[in-house]
């Protein structure tokens, strides 16, 4: 669909009456994230092992001697062959991590294939940051990032207090939109999302899958 054709001077209030409603949106964000910030902490009590590149790993391990963790849960089963493309879509925007790590947080993936199935899917794909297996230590139950059986892409926030653990935050769905800075792009556009109301991310493929032709 074009947008309605209008001379340079009705742009320019329309763009005003916008940015208007655009301030008061960042406005309303920033308290959103005051409030997030603000949430009371639960100690986590019980031990998870993990399996990485290096061979096991804790939680605290994780951190890499930083405060803050954050965790994403990568869709990708026991038994499956490649990861999720819904979650590999988002975790493509996970690139250069020193800027995390200027501000004291780490960043790390987890999934509940074992770690060889993860490696090669890793390798394939291109990407770098670390990630690790979480098969069999429940830890994606305990805070909501998976459905036992089931698979869902959920993120969790953890502080470091000395050699406590403190769980602060957690978030599914479109709660992780902001993570996705392809959506954040193109929804600055005419043309918006172009997705099924149905089935929004039927679009998605992995990056090594998509038919772009010329327009490459």
């Amino acid at each position: 669909m074009t947008p309605r054709i209008v001379p340079r001077a009705e742009w320019l209030i329309a763009r005003e009456e916008l940015l208007a409603k655009e301030k008061a949106a960042t406005r309303a964000g920033d308290e959103l994230a005051a409030l997030r910030r603000a949430l009371p902490a639960v100690p986590v009590e019980r031990e998870y092992v993990f399996e990485g590149p290096d061979g096991t790993a804790g939680l605290l391990d994780l951190f890499a001697g930083r405060r803050q963790l954050v965790v994403y849960h990568f869709m990708f089963g026991p038994d499956w062959a490649e990861g999720c493309p819904h979650c590999s879509y988002l975790v493509d925007h996970f690139t250069h991590l020193e800027h995390l790590h200027a501000r004291d947080t780490a960043l790390v993936v987890v999934s509940r294939a074992p770690w060889h199935t993860i490696a090669p899917f890793r390798e394939r794909m291109g990407w770098t940051f670390p990630w690790y297996s979480t098969a069999g230590n429940g830890f994606g139950q305990d805070f909501r990032c998976d459905g036992g059986d089931d698979e869902w892409g959920g993120l969790a926030v953890f502080l470091r207090d000395g050699d406590r653990v403190l769980h602060t935050y957690s978030t599914t769905d479109r709660g992780l939109d902001r993570l996705h800075n392809t959506y954040n792009l193109l929804d600055l556009t005419p043309l918006g999302r172009q997705e099924r109301a149905d089935h929004p991310m039927s679009w998605v493929r992995h990056h090594d899958r998509y038919d772009l032709g010329g327009g490459a």
